[in-house]
């Protein structure tokens, strides 16, 4: 019985940079997505997470790319005003959508109060997943804030939810900080509630940048951690 033939090595410049077979015939897809106010028209793989179309196509490298997986939370968005791991979500899904990353939320000359919190508190050391950590808080906030509760809310029937540090490490629980900054990026979500308590018993209307009410519909991020 004769063996089959052996083919050529090829040399890894050519193996890493030829088209794969299936790559060949799909069709890109034209799609619109809305980011921070401004819309973007963009010709794209069908395949392309949320993730890559932001920081590969539209070239807005706040929003980090840490595991892949939708374990380390350094990817989180905001989807019309949830929190979202957009390295799981795929672009074409989101046409029509409200998309906010860390660019959206502030600006060096205007912090939302969230940013401006993480710098008063020093919640963060690297910076690295400090993007995702913001954008998490501020969705989480909304969650509190309309009364989800979480696997650690004590009372489940009750429309108000306390912010206690059990909330807190629970509710961001699905962003990872290697630096280990956890206690002050808690203590930077307190300042930022506790304004927004004070704000809203002096009657205050509105929400500040960065902080709105929850919109859309299902479960942020796939439900409580």
């Amino acid at each position: 019985m004769s063996e089959p033939p052996m083919r050529e090595p090829q040399d890894r410049e050519t193996r890493d940079h030829a088209p794969h077979e299936r790559d060949r015939d799909v069709p890109l897809s034209a799609i619109t997505l809305t980011v921070s106010g401004r819309s973007w028209h963009l010709d794209v793989d069908p395949r392309t997470s949320l993730l890559d179309a932001l920081r590969e196509h539209l070239r807005l490298g706040g929003t980090k790319k840490g595991c892949d997986h939708g374990q380390c939370g350094a990817c989180t968005v905001l989807i019309n005003g949830r929190r979202v791991n957009s390295c799981l979500t795929l672009a074409v899904m989101h046409e029509g959508d409200e998309i906010v990353t860390i660019e959206g939320l502030g600006n060096p000359g205007e912090l939302s109060p969230m940013q401006a919190a993480f710098i008063a508190r020093d919640g963060f050391q690297c910076g690295y997943c400090t993007p995702g950590q913001i954008c998490s808080a501020v969705g989480m906030l909304r969650e509190v804030e309309a009364g989800w509760p979480s696997h650690a809310t004590a009372d489940v029937s009750s429309s108000r939810v306390e912010l206690t540090d059990e909330e807190i490490r629970e509710r961001m629980s699905g962003n990872i900080c290697r630096c280990a900054a956890y206690p002050n990026i808690a203590s930077a979500i307190r300042d930022v509630a506790h304004a927004r308590e004070v704000a809203h018993a002096q009657g205050g209307r509105g929400s500040p940048r960065g902080q709105g009410s929850p919109r859309g519909r299902g479960k942020p991020r796939g439900g409580p951690r």
